[in-house]
C-alpha cells in the first residue's frame, strides 16, 4: 500500500507540470494582457516609455518561455505569485476563498447522497412500478436542467411566492456565525446537489438492478435471509465501487465547477475568484488557482483508490512478487 501511494504521489508531478503548461499557454492566447485589462481603452493612450515600464512591472517584457520558467521556479518553492488586483499573494487568496467552496461541495455531496442513493435503491427494488417511473422522471429532470436555471428558479420561487430572498452577499464563515453561514449556503448546495443526486439515482438504480439479478443474491434469498439484509449487505455493498467513483469525480468537479452558482448567489468562492481572475488577466492568480484545483482532484482520486480497498477486500494494491 505504501509503495502504491508513493507511486501515485510521484505521478502527480508530470500531471501538475502538464496542467501548468496548458494553463500558462492558454492565458497567453487570450487577447489582451494585465495592462489592457486594468486600463481598458486608456491603454492605447500610454506612451512607449509608460508601456515598457508597465510591462517590466508585470513581468511581460521577458519571453514567454522565460516567464514560465521564472514562475515555475517560484511555484516549486511554494510562491504562486502576487495578485496586483487584490494586492495579496496568490496562496493567501486561495486559502481565504477555498473553505467556502469546500463547505459548499461537502453540503452538495451530502444532499446528493441522502437523496440520490436511497431513491435509486428504491427504484431498483420497485422495478417497473410507479415508484420506479417517478424516480426516473426526477432523475431526467435533474440531469437536463442546468445549475444556473435551478438556482434562478429557487430565487424566483422564494421571492415571489414566499416573499423572501436567499441570504446573499456579506458572506459569514461557519466558525463566525454557523446559522447565518448555513442560511447562505443551503440553497446553493441544493442547486448543486440536485443534479448530482440525479446522477446518483440513475447509477444506483442500474447497479442494483444488475446486482439483484445475480446468482449470489438468489442464493442469499434461498437461505431465508430477510430482503433488507440481502439488499444492504450483499447487493448494495457489491455495488459501492461505481458509486464511490462517481462521488470522487463529482467532488473533484465541484471544486472548480461551482463558479456559476457562486456567481448567482454572490458567494466569494474559489470558482468565482478564478473567473474574475481570467477577466482581469491575472496570470499568476489563474495559474495558481487552476494548479490548486488540479492538485485537489489528484488527491481526491488517490483517496478514492484507497477507499476501494476498504470497501472491497478483494482489491489490493500490494506489489506482486
Amino acid at each position: 500500500m505504501n509503495a502504491y501511494v508513493a507511486r501515485k504521489l510521484l505521478s502527480f508531478i508530470p500531471t501538475l507540470l502538464g496542467v501548468s503548461i496548458l494553463v500558462f499557454g492558454a492565458m497567453r492566447l487570450i487577447p489582451g494582457n494585465q495592462i489592457t485589462a486594468t486600463l481598458g481603452t486608456e491603454a492605447g493612450m500610454l506612451s512607449e516609455a509608460q508601456r515598457e515600464a508597465l510591462e517590466r512591472y508585470y513581468g511581460l517584457d521577458k519571453p514567454v518561455v522565460q516567464q514560465y520558467v521564472d514562475w515555475l521556479a517560484q511555484a516549486i518553492q511554494g510562491n504562486l505569485g502576487f495578485s496586483v488586483r487584490f494586492g495579496q499573494p496568490v496562496t493567501d487568496l486561495i486559502i481565504a476563498h477555498f473553505p467556502l467552496t469546500f463547505q459548499l461541495t461537502i453540503m452538495s455531496l451530502a444532499i446528493a447522497l441522502v437523496v440520490g442513493v436511497p431513491l435509486g435503491l428504491l427504484a431498483a427494488i420497485r422495478h417497473n412500478t410507479a415508484v420506479d417511473f417517478l424516480v426516473q422522471v426526477l432523475a431526467i429532470i435533474g440531469l437536463s436542467m442546468p445549475n444556473f436555471l435551478i438556482g434562478t428558479l429557487i430565487i424566483y420561487v422564494l421571492s415571489v411566492y414566499f416573499g423572501v430572498l436567499p441570504t446573499a452577499g456579506n458572506y459569514v464563515s461557519l466558525t463566525a456565525d454557523p446559522l447565518r453561514n448555513l442560511s447562505q449556503l443551503i440553497f446553493p448546495a441544493l442547486t448543486l446537489g440536485f443534479a448530482f443526486a440525479a446522477s446518483l439515482m440513475r447509477t444506483t438504480r442500474s447497479i442494483m438492478l444488475e446486482a439483484l439479478s445475480e446468482d449470489y443474491i438468489r442464493t442469499a434469498r434461498s437461505k431465508g435471509l430477510r430482503e433488507r439484509v440481502v439488499v444492504r449487505r450483499h447487493a448494495l455493498r457489491n455495488g459501492l465501487i461505481p458509486i464511490i467513483t462517481l462521488v470522487g469525480v463529482q467532488m473533484g468537479y465541484l471544486f472548480g465547477g461551482t463558479f456559476i452558482v457562486e456567481q448567482i448567489f454572490a458567494l466569494p468562492g474559489i470558482g468565482r475568484l478564478l473567473v474574475n481572475a481570467i477577466s482581469q488577466r491575472e496570470y499568476a492568480l489563474v495559474q495558481g488557482v487552476v494548479l490548486f484545483i488540479a492538485l485537489s482532484f489528484l488527491i481526491i482520486n488517490l483517496v478514492v483508490d484507497l477507499i476501494y480497498a476498504v470497501v472491497d477486500p478483494r482489491i489490493s494494491y500490494a506489489s506482486k512478487k
